[in-house]
């Protein structure tokens, strides 16, 4: 697998943003330059706990937060703790955290417990908005012969129209990658992805429902929400 080295560590500070505009360099980025990227896009999750509560509230999805060195079309892979690198010749179809933010969207949908559940911008109102951090979404080296993806999510559910926060957590899976290639690294990162996209579909859901029977009680009771 051949690995770009990252543009942080061997060019000036002042191309540090062709990084920035999806780990490309800027032959990459003018029309007709550089060669030609495999892409790759991976699965939302279509499977989840058989006792998951059906809720009949609204959520919003925010595009996850990321560090400049994951908001990037460009599949990440860390050789030591102090360098980030990328694949050369692959890419994913989106920048990262919007490729996340459309895979959670269509996990909350596939998992036929809510409502409606849409990305920021749309016209829906809001009940809940989930805010998350993509702190981890790279390929490491954990020896020479041995790599794993890792993925890690921060969530935070945060009640509307009050902006409350009603619970936060962490989401982490790391996994193998079997094989040899770029598609090998691709398909680890899917199953990373995965586990962490399905334990924050089923975590949302169960604290909407905890919170809408606990706001129905304080309405039954005349109580303000």
């Amino acid at each position: 697998m051949k690995i770009r080295r990252s543009l942080w560590r061997v060019v000036p500070a002042l191309l540090v943003v062709t990084v920035v505009a999806g780990g490309c360099s800027i032959k990459e980025l003018l029309p007709g330059g550089g060669e030609r990227a495999d892409m790759y896009v991976l699965s939302p999750k279509s499977t989840f706990a058989d006792d998951l509560e059906r809720v009949s509230s609204q959520l919003v999805l925010e595009v996850p937060i990321a560090s400049e060195g994951i908001n990037t079309h460009g599949i990440a892979v860390r050789e030591t703790p102090l360098t980030l690198d990328y694949y050369a010749g692959a890419r994913w179809t989106e920048r990262a955290p919007f490729m996340v933010q459309t895979l959670l969207v269509e996990s909350f949908e596939n998992s036929n417990k809510i409502v409606s559940v849409a990305r920021r911008g749309t016209d829906l109102r809001a009940d809940y908005v989930l805010k998350t951090e993509l702190r981890e979404f790279q390929a490491e080296y954990e020896s020479s012969d041995n790599v794993v993806a890792r993925v890690r999510l921060n969530a935070k559910l945060v009640r509307m129209p009050q902006r409350v926060i009603l619970a936060s957590m962490n989401f982490e899976h790391r996994i193998p990658v079997e094989g040899a290639g770029v598609l090998a690294v691709v398909n680890a990162f899917d199953v990373a992805l995965g586990n962490v996209m399905k334990r924050t579909v089923e975590w949302s859901l169960a604290e909407v429902a905890v919170d809408e029977k606990t706001r129905k009680k304080r309405r039954r009771r005349g109580d303000e929400d």
